[in-house]
């Protein structure tokens, strides 16, 4: 608790706000740029390192940044050091898509070649034909690497005995995330077309 409070004085903690990348990793969203990067009360970022979280992807918006790191190198101290907030010079089309590929996720799931995952999920000749169906929709949106990352998500809730839900909403049509556990509506007994999830444009 020292280290905490020494933190949020060479920071002046309670004056700055702080941009944290990894929505999975974020207490409360106050406000975002217009880049959809969130902006967080820096508190927040107390309670991060307080509870144990990388913070390397927090960026704050205050010109101490640079002494606190100073302090940080000096002292040799076990502290993460923190990125200044700067502004992006790319247009938001090109940092969506810079941010797409890069996932916070471990590095066997994000070459993993899913779709053999999942191909070896379905065992009738139907669900085949099903899943066959849906990967090329995921891959016309180029979402594949959101069904690895949501592997690791369920792998990760199952390591920690985390409960979810039954499932919600249109996603429940598609057969793939039934087969990856993200929800547990059989889309094929049900009948439901996975176009309600995924246009098909």
């Amino acid at each position: 608790m020292k280290n905490l409070l020494q933190l949020a004085n060479s920071l002046d903690i309670y004056q700055n706000l702080i941009y944290y990348t990894t929505m999975s990793e974020v207490g409360r969203i106050t406000n975002t740029n217009q880049y959809g990067e969130p902006i967080m009360n820096c508190n927040d970022l107390i309670e991060l390192v307080y509870q144990g979280y990388d913070i390397n992807k927090v960026k704050v918006n205050d010109d101490r940044v640079e002494k606190y790191n100073t302090i940080v190198e000096d002292l040799a101290l076990d502290w993460p050091t923190i990125k200044k907030l700067t502004d992006i010079d790319i247009n938001i089309n090109d940092y969506d898509r810079a941010l797409q590929s890069d996932w916070y996720m471990p590095e066997s799931y994000k070459n993993m070649d899913i779709e053999k995952y999942i191909r070896n999920l379905a065992s009738e000749t139907n669900e085949k034909q099903r899943v066959e169906q849906e990967l090329i929709l995921y891959k016309k949106y180029s979402i594949l690497d959101v069904l690895r990352f949501l592997v690791y998500l369920i792998d990760t809730m199952k390591e920690h005995n985390i409960v979810w839900g039954v499932g919600r909403g249109s996603s429940v049509s598609s057969y793939v995330l039934y087969l990856l556990g993200v929800h547990k509506v059989d889309s094929i007994k049900y009948g439901l077309d996975v176009t309600d999830f995924l246009k098909d444009k």
